[in-house]
């Protein structure tokens, strides 16, 4: 399991940041306060608040952690 901060401001970077993880096994929550999505639905990524920042929590696929991140790398918050 990891965690790391995203940001997805705009309706573009949503619809991207789904198509490169939907290409994967594992599973990705997303969170903001209280709410948990699963991060392959735009439906719920897009009932977030999207101008902050969200916590991503990617469960298992160990051996793709390196693949998604450098996939994910320009929706990083550091």
């Amino acid at each position: 399991m990891l965690t790391v901060t995203i940001l997805l401001d705009s309706v573009e970077k949503v619809q991207r940041f789904v198509s490169k993880i939907s290409r994967y096994s594992c599973g990705f929550d997303v969170e903001c306060g209280n709410s948990c999505v699963d991060g392959k639905s735009l439906v719920g990524l897009f009932s977030l608040d999207i101008s902050r920042p969200l916590q991503l929590t990617v469960n298992g696929g160990e051996s793709e952690i390196e693949d998604v991140l450098r996939d994910i790398n320009e929706f990083m918050q550091y």
